[in-house]
């Protein structure tokens, strides 16, 4: 009798190759009678990770960093052994646009939320009533607990309008490319909401659980880490290995998944169905409900939207940036008549990126109000984002290259209650489709860090499902 057990990750981004991998370590170190197969619907592997070579440039399509306190990328670059190409990003000013004009970030501040109150008491960035309106936050009471509410309104409550358009939305809606009034602070940044339920006042509450900065005249080191060789090298690196064991299957993709007495048939657009005992989806949300058609499950991932995004990577000669900016970048408030939302000086920020004597820019477009920017030809785009830092860079000339690239309705928006809309879909899970588990960001964080714990997790619960049917 075959007592082999057959695992199928269905996804082929940095979520599915991580389980892939961990899952594979698994097997050869406790020897375990299993299988691993990946399918992947497209040709490419890694998802929004890809990485252009040209001219000596190294540009990033999709994600170019990651947090260093999120553990796991630091992990996995350690297992892979390339930990000696981790790069860490060169500190600078950063800037915020406000009303056209750049002001610089006010030091003392954790995601734009202050840590100390004279840095910001003296910025440009506010009016007097809105440094007023800020300082508030030591007075108002905590909010009374509620299952959740917008990053926006809780925001707001705290520190008033000002604070929250001029600085906050910018920098904390730009990580997931959202509206701060519908994304949901328990999904986001629940950490604001316990600091505040346990010291009432933010401010106070950063101050006391931020450990203490070394107060030296050294430079302060960068907090993100990227790759020499850019990201994709990891998941050329994932493939190589996985290769080895002939896990992965390209240009396959998942057209249903049928529940058996004994584990689940898939079935594939090339006409294999693949056996299967337990499965980890790393897909977006939106995969499902047509993949499980027959269960109402996940019908509420209908409701989970996408939203769009797009960059323009441009390459210039350092002669033809005539007004250089001492920085690292900078972020556009919706009180500026802009439609790049942000931009990264790239080759100060990343200098292993770029050439000597040459500049690269990467700028962000895609507002929640401005989504349709994203369908316009690499032209437009491209000329819409240098009329825009035409009006804060000095530039002469044209840039030598440019790299647009567009990510349409791939970003998902983690909207008021969806922390718990994704606990009550594992839930039903559990008792419907057992042995079935996702993974990826639509889920519980959108970062390559977030994206990797959530493989490592799937694999622990595949390995414990398949050990309690053993």
């Amino acid at each position: 009798m075959n007592n082999t057990r057959n695992i199928v990750i269905v996804g082929g981004g940095i979520t599915g190759l991580s389980a892939a991998y961990y899952l594979q370590k698994e097997i050869k170190q406790k020897n375990l009678p299993y299988t691993v197969k990946l399918v992947e619907a497209g040709d490419h592997l890694g998802g929004k990770i890809q990485t252009v070579k040209k001219d000596g440039f190294t540009i990033e399509r999709g994600p170019d960093s990651f947090l260093e306190r999120k553990k796991s990328a630091g992990k996995l670059a350690e297992e892979l052994g390339m930990t000696d190409q981790l790069v860490r990003n060169g500190t600078g000013q950063a800037y915020i646009l406000v009303r056209n004009k750049l002001h610089k970030m006010p030091k003392g501040s954790y995601m734009g939320v202050p840590t100390q109150m004279k840095p910001f008491l003296f910025s440009s960035l506010l009016s007097l009533p809105g440094k007023l309106r800020t300082t508030l936050d030591f007075f108002i009471p905590k909010s009374k607990e509620k299952d959740d509410q917008s990053l926006g309104s809780f925001f707001r409550r705290r520190f008033g309008n000002e604070l929250v358009e001029n600085l906050l939305e910018p920098l904390l809606s730009g990580i997931y490319s959202g509206d701060i009034d519908k994304m949901s602070l328990m999904a986001t940044f629940p950490n604001f909401h316990e600091l505040e339920q346990t010291h009432r006042s933010l401010i106070k509450g950063l101050r006391t659980t931020m450990p203490e900065r070394k107060r030296n005249t050294g430079k302060k080191s960068g907090q993100f880490l990227a790759f020499k060789n850019g990201f994709e090298s990891v998941v050329d690196e994932l493939k190589r290995r996985l290769n080895k064991e002939n896990i992965i299957s390209l240009n396959k993709a998942l057209d249903h998944v049928e529940k058996k007495e004994q584990g689940y048939h898939l079935l594939l657009s090339n006409g294999e169905v693949y056996k299967a005992d337990t499965v980890i989806m790393a897909t977006p949300h939106s995969a499902l409900p047509k993949v499980f058609s027959q269960y109402d499950i996940f019908k509420n991932f209908h409701d989970i939207p996408m939203s769009s995004v797009a960059n323009v990577a441009l390459a210039f000669d350092q002669s033809a940036i005539k007004k250089d900016v001492n920085g690292t970048g900078f972020v556009v408030s919706r009180n500026s008549n802009f439609r790049i939302t942000a931009c990264t000086w790239t080759h100060k920020k990343w200098p292993h990126t770029t050439p000597e004597g040459k500049v690269l820019l990467r700028c962000y477009v895609g507002k929640p109000n401005d989504q349709e920017i994203v369908g316009f030809s690499d032209e437009e785009i491209t000329n819409i984002v240098l009329k825009d830092l035409k009006k804060t860079l000095k530039i002469k000339g044209e840039p030598a290259f440019t790299v647009v690239t567009r990510w349409k309705n791939v970003m998902p928006q983690y909207t008021v209650g969806h922390a718990e809309r994704i606990a009550k879909v594992r839930q039903e899970m559990s008792g419907q489709l057992p042995g079935v588990f996702l993974a990826g960001s639509s889920y519980e964080g959108v970062g390559i860090p977030d994206c990797i714990t959530q493989g490592e997790q799937a694999v622990e619960n595949v390995l414990a499902f398949l050990q309690k049917k053993a």
